[in-house]
């Protein structure tokens, strides 16, 4: 393959993730049933030797790829890379149909972070395809449980641009609000979603990615968020007071922090640079998820990471808004919100200088003074 296409060109793939049982398959048999998707090439994964969910899926097409026996975080990440590399290879010799998009839908027992890394990292995939949507559907019914016992539901919420409530007439009103609060807890700047039955318009799921030259202003905010997690159509509590939930009970989630900081000052690219390598190197096991729109000697950088994979740096070619101090969105798991905070000194480095140069006795010593908070 030949000819890498810009970032804008690069073949979007949408994430479909939630544990056993929330509605992926559901929500997929919709989604496929719209004019828009036709030319989608699909990926179902499933764990066990024979599959069948890939059986359940109403309209099949000669896109569709079945990824059994293993989870895509694991065991079965290089069938994921051959399989995305061949159906390209395959579509530009004329062999398959053509594909605009690639649905992937994992098991419910998928740590989504390791999938995502693969997405972005892997050099048979990442110069062709673009991760643009990671949904995770919720059970409104049984999420609570899984949330309490299962460390991966955690992390499918935590690292989600969009969540999907599924099964909502099926459960009690009260503990859908505090399901909602709950989910908002852990990650506050997704946007959450109801659905009944796998119905809702592609179109709130897909094109939600910052990181396009062209993404508009309306795109960069929703990707950011404003910190705190929205529902559409308005909050699904009455009143904006969190519900008291019990905490006498070890949770999964209690471990996860949300959060948003700002920085003022302008940042050099080498300063934004050596930030980027300092929380990868020093924080990487913690990040569940960064992203962020950083000011670049005036100029909109969009920046993501997922643990220590850090995504290619987008330069918009417009601000979205009038703010222009740089804002990051951090998903956080085991890790102090102060350290995050000192670690953005480091886009300062180079300024006493005036020169940006990392070996400038004062910009080392901001270097060495920042590593220092984040080890």
């Amino acid at each position: 393959m030949t000819n890498t296409p810009g970032v804008a060109s690069r073949v979007p793939v949408s994430l479909i993730t939630g544990f056993l049982g929330s509605g992926k398959t559901t929500l997929l048999n919709h989604l496929l049933q719209d004019p828009g998707l036709a030319h989608s090439l699909v990926i179902i994964n499933e764990f066990g030797e024979v599959g069948i969910d890939h059986l359940l899926v109403a309209t099949p097409s000669e896109n569709m790829r079945l990824l059994a026996n293993g989870c895509l975080c694991c065991a079965v990440r290089g069938d994921l890379v051959d399989t995305l590399a061949d159906a390209y290879r395959k579509r530009e010799a004329g062999v398959i149909p053509t594909f605009d998009r690639v649905l992937v839908e994992t098991t419910g027992l998928a740590d989504p972070v390791p999938i995502i890394q693969t997405l972005v990292t892997d050099e048979e995939v990442a110069p062709w395809f673009r991760l643009d949507t990671v949904i995770a559907v919720v059970d409104a019914v049984h999420a609570q449980s899984q949330l309490d016992n299962h460390s991966e539901a955690v992390k499918q919420i935590a690292v989600a641009d969009l969540l999907l409530l599924s099964k909502t007439d099926l459960a009690d009103p009260t503990g859908a609000l505090r399901l909602t609060d709950r989910l908002a807890q852990i990650n506050r700047a997704v946007e959450i979603v109801p659905v009944l039955r796998g119905a809702i318009d592609p179109r709130l799921l897909f094109g939600r990615s910052a990181l396009t030259p062209r993404a508009q202003s309306r795109d960069v905010e929703r990707w950011l968020g404003s910190g705190h997690a929205a529902v559409a159509g308005g909050c699904m509590l009455e009143s904006h007071e969190h519900c008291d939930h019990d905490r006498a009970r070890a949770r999964h989630d209690d471990r996860v922090q949300t959060f948003t900081l700002f920085h003022d000052a302008p940042a050099s690219a080498q300063a934004l640079a050596t930030w980027l390598m300092l929380l990868a190197n020093f924080r990487g096991i913690n990040l569940l998820r960064v992203k962020g729109l950083i000011n670049v000697e005036g100029r909109p950088v969009v920046v993501q990471a997922v643990q220590t994979v850090i995504h290619e740096p987008v330069e918009l070619e417009h601000w979205p808004s009038a703010e222009r101090r740089s804002q990051v969105v951090f998903i956080v798991r085991d890790a102090d919100r102060a350290q995050f905070e000192r670690s953005l000194d480091a886009l300062s480095i180079g300024a006493e200088s005036g020169g940006g140069k990392l070996l400038d006795p004062a910009a080392y010593a901001r270097f060495l003074e920042v590593a220092k908070t984040l080890r």
